[in-house]
C-alpha cells in the first residue's frame, strides 16, 4: 500500500498541542500529507501494541508491513523515495515515531539511517541499486555494528574488530554490542579495521553467513522493544563485492553518523512531547483537593517548563536539517543538537513523571516507557559528553577528547 494509493483517503494534519509554535505547518502539502497517514498509522495500529511488548521486551514484527507500506525507510535516498523531501520532514518522521514509542523510532533508525545510510552514503552505486530498494520495501531488515564491547565512544581508534583480505574475500573475526534489530536482521553492516592499512572499512554481512553469531541482550530496562546483541565474528568469509567500496576509513563511518545522530535529536524531541502529552492528558483527569490537578500551580510549572523544552528544541533541529538541506550542516552543528535535545529531553521525560506523581512509574500511564527509554537516547550516538567535546573543538579549535 505505497502513499500515492492512499490519496484517495484523505487524513487532515492536526497541529499537535506540544508544538506550541506550529513549527510543523512549514511542511509542504504532500509531506503534512504523509505525516498525517503516519500518526494515524502509530495511533491505531502501534499505540495500542508498544505497552504490552515493552512489559514481555519484544518486538511487533506486524509494525514492520506497515512502516514499508508507507515508505518511511525509502524517504532519505533517491533510487527508492516516493518523492522529494526535506531533512526537516524526515526529522518530523522521526518525532512522530519516538512520540508514540521510541523503541520504534530506534528500529526505524537503524534501519533508514543507519543500515541503509552506510549503504547510501559509502556504498557503490551497483550496490545502492542492488540492497537499498530490499531495505526500503521492507524485505529485508537491517542493522549496523559499530560499537564493540571495548569500543564505544573510542570507535574511531579503538575498534577490535579486524577484516583481513584473502584474495577475492575478507575475513572477519571481532565482536559488536549493543548493535540493534541484530536478533533478526537480514543484513548487518559491520566496521572492521583492515589488517593491511589500518583504516577503518564497512561490509555487508548477511546474517545467515557461517561464523556470524547474534545474542539478544537480556534484561534491559530502556527500549526494551529494541532487540538489542551481542555479535561474535567468526572467520566470516564475506566477498570483496559486499565490501562498501566507498567507506575506506572512519572519516566516512562518521559521515553516516552525522546524518542520522541529527535525527537522534529529532527523536528526543519527540520523546520529550510524548511524555508531556501523556502527562498533560492526566493531569486534567487526575482529581486532588477538589479539582483536577491540571488546575493546581505547581503542576503548572511542571508542564509550562516541558513544553519551554520542546519549544526550544523544535527550533534547534529545525534549523539544524535546514542547514542539511543547504549542504551547510557540519559535524559540530548534529552534535550541539543531539547533546542539547537529549539533556532537555532527559528533563523533560523526570519532569512529566514528577506531574503525575505515584501514578508515573505504572507503564499504563505511559510516562514510565519515555523515563525509562530517554535514557538510551541520551547514550547512544555519541554521549552528551562526546558530542560535547565535538563543538568544543569546533569553537576553541583545541581537541580534548583525551
Amino acid at each position: 500500500m505505497a502513499i500515492d494509493a492512499l490519496s484517495t483517503d484523505l487524513i487532515e494534519l492536526q497541529q499537535l498541542g506540544s508544538d506550541f509554535y506550529g513549527f510543523e505547518s512549514d511542511l509542504s502539502d504532500r509531506e503534512k500529507d504523509v505525516l498525517a497517514r503516519l500518526r494515524a498509522y502509530l495511533e491505531t495500529e502501534v499505540k495500542p501494541l508498544v505497552n504490552d511488548h515493552w512489559a514481555r521486551a519484544e518486538f511487533p514484527h506486524r509494525i514492520v508491513k506497515g512502516l514499508a507500506d508507507l515508505e518511511i525507510f525509502a524517504m532519505p535516498w533517491e533510487e527508492v523515495r516516493p518523492f522529494e523531501n526535506s531533512a526537516v520532514f524526515r526529522g518530523w518522521v522521526a518525532l512522530e515515531l519516538a512520540r508514540v514509542d521510541p523503541s520504534v523510532a530506534t528500529f526505524c533508525g537503524v534501519q533508514n539511517g543507519l543500515a541503509m545510510g552506510a549503504i547510501g552514503v559509502t556504498g557503490s552505486s551497483e550496490q545502492r541499486a542492488e540492497w537499498l530498494p530490499r531495505l526500503a520495501s521492507g524485505e529485508l531488515v537491517g542493522a549496523f555494528g559499530l560499537t564493540e564491547p571495548l569500543s564505544g565512544s573510542d570507535s574511531a581508534q579503538g575498534l577490535r574488530t579486524i577484516a583481513t583480505r584473502d584474495g577475492d574475500d575478507w575475513i572477519l573475526n571481532g565482536s559488536k554490542r549493543w548493535i540493534g534489530n541484530a536478533t533478526f536482521s537480514d543484513i548487518t553492516i559491520i566496521w572492521a579495521k583492515s589488517a593491511e592499512d589500518g583504516q577503518v572499512k564497512g561490509f555487508i554481512v548477511p546474517t545467515s553467513t557461517p561464523g556470524y553469531t547474534a545474542t539478544k541482550i537480556e534484561n534491559k530496562q530502556s527500549l526494551r522493544i529494541v532487540q538489542n546483541a551481542d555479535i561474535t565474528l567468526e572467520n566470516v568469509r564475506v566477498p570483496e563485492s559486499l565490501r562498501l567500496q566507498n567507506a575506506n576509513s572512519f572519516r566516512d563511518t562518521a559521515a553516516v553518523l552525522r546524518l542520522t545522530r541529527a535525527e537522534v535529536a529529532w527523536a528526543a524531541v519527540g520523546t520529550a512531547m510524548g511524555a508531556y502529552e501523556a502527562a498533560l492528558e492526566y493531569a486534567g483527569k487526575r482529581i486532588q483537593f477538589g479539582k483536577p490537578i491540571a488546575g493546581h500551580q505547581l503542576v503548572q510549572d511542571l508542564l509550562v517548563k516541558c513544553l519551554g523544552n520542546i519549544t526550544a528544541s523544535i527550533a534547534m533541529v529545525t534549523q539544524v536539517s535546514r542547514m542539511l538541506d543547504e549542504g551547510r550542516q557540519r559535524d559540530e552543528h548534529s552534535a550541539l543538537a543531539k547533546a542539547f535535545t537529549t539533556s532537555r529531553m532527559r528533563e523533560t521525560v523526570a519532569w512529566a513523571r514528577e506531574a503525575m506523581g505515584g501514578n508515573g512509574i505504572v507503564l499504563d500511564n505511559d510516562v514510565a516507557r519515555f523515563h525509562a527509554d530517554a535514557e538510551a537516547l541520551y547514550s547512544y550516538e555519541g554521549t552528551r559528553e562526546m558530542n560535547t567535546l565535538i563543538v568544543g573543538r569546533a569553537i576553541t579549535g583545541q581537541a580534548a577528547f583525551v
